[in-house]
C-alpha cells in the first residue's frame, strides 16, 4: 500500500509535523519553566520549512527542526520569556497537534475502509 510506506506519503508527512509539533511544546514548556531564572534565553522551533522543502521535493519528510533564538526584548535580569507569548505559542501548538492527530486518525479510517472493501 503506498499511502502507508514510500517517501512522501501523507503519514510520512503528518509524523513529521506531529515531532515538530512535539518538540516545539517541550521548548515552550521549558521556556515557561524558567520565565524567572535569571540571564535565561527563551528559544523556539523552526521545522515548517524544512518540511515543505521536503515535501516539495519530494523527498522523505524527515524534519530538520532548528532551536532558533527569539527576538523578545530582554528585561532587567537577563531573561527574555514573555509569558504571555509562550501561552498563546503552546496554545496554537496544542491546536495544531490535535489538527495532526485528527489527520492521522482520519487517513487510518479511510486505509480501513479501504482495506474492508476489498
Amino acid at each position: 500500500m503506498p499511502a502507508l510506506t514510500g517517501g512522501g506519503s501523507v503519514l510520512a508527512v503528518l509524523s513529521s509535523a506531529l515531532d515538530g509539533l512535539s518538540l516545539r511544546q517541550q521548548v515552550i514548556a521549558d521556556n515557561i519553566a524558567n520565565v524567572d531564572t535569571p540571564d535565561f534565553r527563551a528559544t523556539g522551533v523552526e521545522f515548517e520549512s524544512s518540511l515543505r522543502e521536503a515535501i516539495a521535493d519530494g523527498d522523505d519528510p524527515q524534519i530538520a527542526a532548528q532551536l532558533v533564538p527569539t527576538v523578545t526584548p530582554v528585561g532587567a535580569n537577563g531573561n527574555n520569556v514573555d509569558l504571555r507569548k509562550e501561552t498563546m505559542a503552546a496554545t496554537q501548538t496544542q491546536f495544531q497537534y490535535q489538527l495532526m492527530t485528527r489527520a492521522v486518525t482520519d487517513q487510518y479510517s479511510l486505509v480501513k475502509t479501504v482495506a474492508g472493501s476489498m
